[in-house]
């Protein structure tokens, strides 16, 4: 099983002080990065093949895994556009995502309990979802909704009308089954082509959930505590809400 972490990205929403920005997978929390938590939850899982996908101050990043010294250290692809959306991002790991095996895609920018990617590599390979049926509602949210068990949507705005039993918020990780992730990788090169390399990826993965004959599994990880990072009140919760809950990170450097 391979991990592909999404990194690529300025995190201008959190409103940085000019001058201090960098990735936000090197955000701190009691000391310790995004990036090495995501490291070593990973590892405990079971995976140590690493895709990092970077874009914005790359440089920053190479240097906190010298500073961490993590072995063995994670392939680094970059994307020079990074600006233009995850789409693009997701196309220049397009190697990673059709060399062969199941593959993790995953947020970089996410706080989250263990427990939740135990549920996602958990058992043999699988196509999987992760789904937060405890969420806010708004437009921020990526929401996942059921039919019956079966995805039949993943956005932010829900057509209106649309027919579900189930709605949730999507944690940001996604599972792949070898032959679905090279079909995703198909998906994201005809977004290029096609001029939508501004798009976010989770339109990407949208048209996969939905394409007929991707069977994908949904592990229900409500109640575990985790939140995505974009605005500085994110930050505020991911400390006050989140940390408290989570074990304490053996052996991290800070």
């Amino acid at each position: 099983m391979r991990a592909i972490i999404l990194a690529a990205g300025l995190g201008l929403r959190l409103q940085m002080p000019a001058g201090e920005q960098h990735p936000k997978c090197l955000l701190r929390f009691q000391g310790i990065t995004l990036l090495e938590r995501h490291l070593r939850a990973l590892r405990s899982a079971g995976v140590t093949e690493v895709v990092l996908a970077l874009g914005f101050e790359p440089q920053q990043v190479r240097a906190e895994l010298a500073r961490i010294e993590w072995q063995p250290a994670p392939e680094i692809v970059l994307n020079p556009r990074y600006e233009l959306g995850s789409v693009l991002t997701v196309h220049t790991v397009a190697n990673a995502l059709t060399r062969g095996g199941d593959v993790l895609l995953m947020d970089a920018d996410v706080l989250y309990d263990e427990a939740i990617l135990r549920a996602l590599t958990a058992g043999a390979s699988a196509n999987r979802v992760l789904l937060d049926r405890d969420f806010e509602a708004g437009d921020e949210p990526v929401k996942l909704c059921l039919k019956n068990g079966v995805p039949i949507e993943l956005r932010k705005q829900l057509a209106v009308g649309l027919d579900y039993d189930t709605i949730g918020e999507s944690v940001g990780f996604f599972r792949f089954r070898e032959d679905t992730a090279r079909r995703l990788a198909q998906i994201v090169a005809q977004y290029v082509d096609d001029g939508r390399s501004n798009m976010p990826h989770e339109e990407a993965v949208r048209d996969l959930l939905l394409e007929s004959g991707n069977r994908f599994e949904v592990a229900d990880v409500t109640g575990m505590p985790w939140v995505e990072i974009d605005f500085p009140n994110d930050v505020k919760r991911a400390e006050q809400e989140v940390l408290p809950r989570l074990a304490p990170i053996a052996g991290a450097i800070q």
